[in-house]
This record gives C-alpha cells, sequence and structure tokens, in this order.
C-alpha cells in the first residue's frame, strides 16, 4: 500500500510517521564545509526509508536552568536558510523548528508567506516564563492563522511537565495539529501523559492528533547529564545502566528499541495515532552511524505494523 505523504498523514492523524531531525551546522562553520556536510548528510538520510526531516532550531536555555551547561552553547546556522541553500537535494517534507521568541513578527511574517510545499513548521514558545522575547507563542500561532493557515504546524511535548495534557489541547485549539515530544527515555511518565491526553479528549469530543515520540541515543555520561540538564527524565535505573556499561552506546540503542516496542503497544492499545522522531545531534561518527541503525530499525517496526 502507498504511502501518505507526510501533511495528508498529520492532517488524517495517522500513524506510522518516522522522521529524522538534525541541529544546522554552527554559524562559525565555513562555508565549503557547510556544504560538505549537507552532502554527507543527505547521502546518509536518502538510504532510509523517512517520511521526513527535521531541522531544529537552537536557541540559549541558560535562563531555564542556572547549572552549568554540559556542552557550551554555540549558535547554529538558521534552520530555514540552511534548508533553502543547502538541502535542495532533499526531495521529501522538511519540518523546520522556530525558536519564535527569537524572531520579530515580521520576520515570521516573511518567513511564512515564502515557504513552499514541502515545509512543516513546529513552533517553540520561550524556554522559562521571565524570558524576553520577540514574538510570544501565543502571538506566532494567530499570526500563522492570519498569514499562512494552510502550513501545518506543530507543537513540542514535555511529558515532564505537569498538565501537559491540557497544554496539548489548549494549542491543538489555537492550531497544533500534530506534537513531537522532547526526548523520551521516562516510559511509564510518557505513559501517564498519553492516558491523560487520551481521556482528556475524549471527554471534550476532541480527535487526538498525531505525536511523535523522539528518540535520542546516547553514547556518554557527559551526553547523559546534558539530557537531565536539558530538563529529559531519566530513570535511576536507567542513569545507573548507562553510567555503568562497558558500550553505554548499545546499552542506549537497546533501550531506544525497547521504549519504541512500548510506546507502539500502547498507543495501539489506547487508539493514539502515532509516530517517531530519530534525533542526531552528535558529531561523533560512531553516534551517528547508530542512530542511522536506529532509524532503520524503527523503520521495520513500522512497516511490520502497517501492514
Amino acid at each position: 500500500m502507498t504511502r501518505l505523504h507526510l501533511p495528508q498523514q498529520l492532517a488524517e492523524a495517522r500513524s506510522g510517521v518516522l522522521l529524522f531531525s538534525i541541529t544546522p551546522p554552527r554559524r562559525s562553520t565555513a562555508g565549503e564545509r557547510v556544504t560538505e556536510i549537507a552532502k554527507v548528510t543527505l547521502d546518509r538520510l536518502n538510504g532510509l526509508d523517512l517520511d521526513g526531516l527535521i531541522l531544529y532550531d537552537i536557541d540559549d536555555e541558560s535562563d531555564r536552568n542556572p547549572d552549568e551547561r554540559p556542552f557550551p552553547f554555540l549558535e547554529t546556522l538558521d534552520p530555514a536558510r540552511y534548508y533553502a541553500d543547502h538541502l535542495s537535494g532533499w526531495d521529501k517534507p522538511v519540518v523546520i523548528y522556530r525558536c519564535v521568541g527569537k524572531y520579530s513578527p515580521s520576520e515570521l511574517r516573511e518567513w511564512m508567506s515564502g515557504v513552499d510545499e514541502r515545509v512543516l513548521s513546529v513552533f517553540v514558545g520561550a524556554s522559562s516564563g521571565g524570558k524576553t522575547v520577540r514574538t510570544s507563542l501565543r502571538e506566532a500561532q494567530a499570526l500563522r492563522s492570519e498569514v499562512r493557515p494552510e502550513l501545518p504546524l506543530g507543537a513540542v511535548v514535555i511529558g515532564e511537565r505537569p498538565d501537559e495534557h491540557l497544554r496539548m489541547l489548549a494549542k491543538q485549539q489555537r492550531g497544533a495539529g500534530f506534537f513531537i515530544s522532547q526526548v523520551v527515555y521516562h516510559v511509564n511518565e510518557t505513559k501517564n501523559l498519553l492516558s491523560d491526553y487520551y481521556y482528556a479528549c475524549r471527554a471534550d469530543g476532541v480527535t487526538p492528533r498525531t505525536i511523535i515520540f523522539t528518540l535520542s541515543l546516547c553514547g556518554s555520561t557527559k551526553t547523559l547529564e546534558f539530557l537531565r540538564w536539558l530538563g529529559v527524565d531519566v530513570p535511576r535505573w536507567l542513569q545507573n545502566s548507562l553510567r555503568h556499561a562497558e558500550d553505554p552506546l548499545a546499552e542506549s540503542y537497546r533501550q531506544c528499541v525497547a521504549i519504541a516496542r512500548d510506546l507502539i503497544d500502547f498507543c495501539e492499545h489506547l487508539g493514539i495515532p502515532y509516530g517517531f522522531n530519530i534525533e542526531n545531534v552528535s558529531i561523533r561518527k560512531t553516534e551517528i552511524e547508530a542512530t542511522t541503525d536506529l532509524a532503520a530499525e524503527v523503520s521495520e517496526l513500522l512497516r511490520h505494523r502497517r501492514r
């Protein structure tokens, strides 16, 4: 059976979406190196059975967490410009994140007015309530309704936040047609969120939208600390497993596959449409290769479910 195009899959709240996410190169990267990175990335992704590509928009989140950042914040290329200038060889849809607080309303208006039909977007709000922003999340959502209502719009899900299912319903009312989670390592917390969301939708007579779960490999103790700095809830037993494993990357891979299987079963039991986003933010060759392998394995899990 022919797979539907990503926007149609999401509009119809279908299960089985598979995305791959990357961060654009650092802003300080030389132009010829950016071109080289883009080519290598496309060569790697073309071998995967993906529905689309995610390009992250990175913002400094030190206002949210006063602890020292395990990895320094380095500005990256604007994802929209990286897509336009270097990823013309990508012939599938692309989901461009927008940390809307970084941009003025006129900048967002201009960008939305000019995007092509392959672009979807996820609007991300401020990392803390006290952060100064140029455009709030609600203002950006309202602007999209005015300027480009046909632009497929998604929203971020952070399962660690209390009452996140209520935030999801509110974002849905303001135009969000799908959700992409923060990195998932705590399956029970994610199941709690899914259950709350499903029954809240049922109570309100609302159709649940597709939830795309982000899986990200953790190849070192420092990466584990960074995940925790970002607010990802990693259960203590899993922290112990990763810290004491002879090969943390292999252990992380095993856990990600187990998480994918568990969430597929739970979503199908409830009747919530689901998908996966395989995240690669590492520059280490072994982690990049393992992430590509993970995408291929999750693709197989989804292919068997589509039969």
